[in-house]
C-alpha cells in the first residue's frame, strides 16, 4: 500500500516539475525574442529571464535531490542545478540593481 502511494506521489511530482518546465521555458523563449528584438525598451526583461531561469533550475536540483536517495552522482547533480539556480538568482539581482541604478 505505501509503495503505492509514493509510487503515485512521485507520479505527481514528475508531471508537476514536467508542466513547470514547458511554462517556464515557454516564457523565457517568448521573453527573450521580445527582449532581443528591441533591447533599449525591455532592458527590465533581462532580470526576469535570469530570474525564471534561476527558479527552473532551483525547481530542478530540489526535484533531483528528492529523487536521488543514496545515489551520490544524482545528489551531486542535483546540488550542482541548485547551485546555478542561486548564481542566476544573483545575476538576476544585479542585472535588476545595474538596470535601475545604471
Amino acid at each position: 500500500m505505501y509503495l503505492q502511494e509514493r509510487g503515485k506521489n512521485l507520479r505527481n511530482a514528475s508531471m508537476m516539475v514536467d508542466l513547470v518546465h514547458i511554462v517556464v521555458g515557454i516564457l523565457i523563449v517568448v521573453l527573450a525574442v521580445i527582449s532581443f528584438l528591441n533591447p533599449e525598451d525591455n532592458m527590465l526583461m533581462f532580470p526576469v529571464i535570469f530570474f525564471l531561469a534561476g527558479a527552473l533550475n532551483f525547481i530542478n536540483g530540489i526535484y533531483k535531490i528528492r529523487l536521488s536517495g543514496r545515489e551520490k552522482r544524482k545528489k551531486a547533480a542535483g546540488v550542482a542545478s541548485v547551485i546555478a539556480g542561486c548564481l542566476l538568482f544573483a545575476l538576476a539581482v544585479i542585472s535588476a540593481v545595474s538596470i535601475w541604478w545604471g
